[in-house]
């Protein structure tokens, strides 16, 4: 029987644990499950997150 080991990352905003479930790709927008921040992946190698950006309307500019 293999296990699947669970890949972990650190929340940049509340130092929490944020896991994943297969290798995330870079630009993959996450949600920390403690503190509910959005978090953009930004390497892979060792994954390192961000808070994501906020998203802003263009207004067709």
């Amino acid at each position: 029987m293999s296990q699947t080991a669970t890949i972990q990352a650190v929340c940049p905003e509340c130092a929490g644990e944020v896991q994943f479930d297969r290798p995330p790709l870079n630009g993959e927008v996450v949600r920390c499950s403690q503190c509910v921040s959005e978090l953009e992946v930004i390497s892979r190698e060792p994954i390192l997150l961000e808070l994501a950006p906020e998203v802003e309307e263009d207004w067709g500019e």
